[in-house]
């Protein structure tokens, strides 16, 4: 387990190593998700950022092996100050299914992450605020007021996302159309 570990090693902070291996890898063989989750807890800051851009990557995919690891997500949101950490649990909570209190929890850190230095973070952060608000109508009622004005205020990204976004959210408010009953021909 710990070979997989190793190809994610080395480099520096602006390339991902040998994460697309590694996501294979764990495709091939789901138990080796436990080791990168594992991994976003290592010594190397490399290594664990890279392991949260395979987990994201293979949850993408299968969002229900993210279960068994929740409480660690949970706490490790909480803790953790590195944006590329950050970034990606923004993308792999609103994955999970979590208790009521677990949602307010992972909520609340995403209005935190919103004040991140990270425009990206922030991003992420929309985004995740987003997924949980469209399945909850109190919640959308909050943010969407907030994802208009990051939409207007933000970084080119925020701004952009944040447009998609609100209109997503939106669309969720409507009324579903009603259709018209077809008319029978007469012939």
């Amino acid at each position: 387990m710990r070979d997989l570990l190793r190809h994610l090693a080395g480099g520096d902070r602006r390339s991902i190593g040998q994460s697309d291996r590694v996501v294979r890898d764990v495709l091939a063989r789901p138990s080796l998700l436990a080791t990168v989750i594992g991994g976003l807890s290592h010594a190397d800051v490399l290594v664990r950022m890279r392991c949260a851009d395979a987990a994201e990557k293979v949850t993408r995919r299968h969002p229900e092996w993210l279960q068994p690891h929740k409480a660690m997500l949970l706490v490790l949101a909480a803790i953790t100050a590195e944006q590329e950490l950050r970034w990606h649990l923004a993308q792999m909570l609103p994955r999970l299914t979590l208790e009521p209190a677990e949602t307010r929890r992972a909520i609340k850190r995403m209005f935190v992450y919103l004040n991140d230095d990270s425009k990206i973070v922030k991003t992420f952060a929309m985004q995740a605020l987003a997924d949980f608000a469209a399945r909850d109508p109190v919640l959308r009622g909050k943010v969407l007021p907030l994802l208009g004005t990051l939409a207007r205020t933000g970084s080119p990204a925020m701004r952009s996302r944040g447009r998609r976004l609100v209109a997503r959210l939106r669309a969720l408010e409507q009324p579903p159309k009603r259709q018209r009953p077809r008319r029978r021909s007469r012939g």
